[in-house]
Formats: C-alpha cells, structure tokens, sequence
C-alpha cells in the first residue's frame, strides 16, 4: 500500500529533528514525501526513495548512505549540500559505460567525485 505523508507526519518529523518533545522520525517505504519537504538533517540511510516525490525538498546534511535515490523527474530542485552532491557524483562516476560522451563527463567530475565519504569503498581512491 502506498501511503501519502501528510503535512502533520512532517511537522512531527520537524520537532525530532530540532530535538522537541512530541518529535516522531519520519520512515518512508514506498511513501511520497510532499514537493517541499524540510528533511535537513535526517537519517534516510537504506530508505527506498525511489518513488518518493522529493520535488524542491531540502535534504541538507541528510544522511542517504545505502538508500534509494529517485531516478525520474520526483528529484528536480531537491536542495542538497556538498556530501550529498559529490556522493552522487562518485556513483555516477563508477558507471561502466565506454561512450566519449559519458567518459567526457566523468573526467569531468572525477575530482570532485573523489571528495565523496563513499570514495574509497567505490574505487575512486
């Protein structure tokens, strides 16, 4: 069953995050999380994303590690800090595809993928 995470279940999450009283972390399997969502700071390793809209959601200081990240439009304007960003990158980078355009592209983040905390346990080191 797919559930919808409803404005209230985020604000709950929002207090966990600053540490409140009444503050529930929020856990998504299969879930949508709404275009928007404040998920700084949050524990989303081994997450299944992958259908989660994650539209504009900030996901600043989040932690994605082993988590599914959503490869259709659901990931456009999500807001991501530096770690998130070259732990993308890293992953891109360990593609196995022999087209110029792509080997263009990795040599072209290749620096910044190896900035990624992933970095060593996929190769780039």
């Amino acid at each position: 069953m797919i559930s919808t995470i409803t404005q209230h279940d985020l604000d709950l999450h929002q207090k966990w995050i600053n540490n409140e009283p009444g503050g529930v972390k929020l856990v998504t399997a299969y879930g949508k999380i709404v275009i928007g969502a404040d998920l700084r700071g949050s524990n989303l390793s081994d997450a299944d994303l992958s259908r989660a809209d994650l539209s504009d959601a900030d996901l600043i200081g989040a932690d994605l590690d082993f988590s599914c990240w959503p490869l259709w439009c659901g990931s456009k304007g999500v807001k991501v800090d530096t770690r998130i960003a070259a732990q993308l990158a890293a992953h891109f980078c360990v593609l196995d595809c022999d087209d110029p355009a792509y080997l263009a592209a990795r040599e072209a983040l290749m620096e910044f993928a190896k900035t990624s905390h992933r970095a060593g346990d996929l190769g780039l080191k």
